[in-house]
């Protein structure tokens, strides 16, 4: 085999290998690092630790926003583009909350999301509900470091 038709074929291969990849990560699952210890004890519990958490996020869920109290989500910041969070859903769509400033109705299509640690979180308390539409998917599981595997 010439050296030009190995490099083709190695062209070829990454190029189906990332094209399966990004299918992969866009539709089924990706895997995200949990910066910062709003969420913490669940993800992060050694604040000193040099080694951040990585979740799987799996994404079936996107589907009919099949969400519920208690899980753990991944989603878009409502008021920083770019920006993601990962936080606990605590409240439902005609569920009522309270914020610091009010007590409020989460309306159709929304969720109410904080932090387990409320000292160090932005979050719904903050910004108020979130839209469904901002989830990106709902954490499964800790694939790093390997001490802390496990199911959520």
């Amino acid at each position: 085999m010439s050296i030009h038709k190995f490099i083709w074929e190695v062209v070829k291969k990454s190029f189906a290998g990332g094209i399966i990849a990004l299918t992969i990560s866009d539709r089924l699952c990706s895997f995200v690092p949990v910066r910062g210890d709003s969420m913490s004890p669940t993800f992060n519990p050694h604040r000193n630790s040099y080694l951040d958490d990585y979740v799987m996020v799996e994404k079936f869920c996107l589907k009919d926003y099949k969400f519920a109290r208690g899980d753990v989500v991944v989603f878009s910041s409502p008021t920083q583009f770019g920006d993601r969070y990962i936080k606990r859903i605590v409240g439902m769509p005609g569920e009522w909350m309270s914020s610091s400033r009010d007590v409020i109705r989460i309306p159709e299509g929304h969720c109410w999301v904080e932090g387990d640690n409320k000292a160090s979180s932005l979050d719904s308390r903050t910004f108020g509900p979130i839209p469904l539409g901002l989830i990106r998917g709902r954490v499964t599981r800790v694939v790093w470091p390997p001490q802390r595997l496990g199911k959520i």
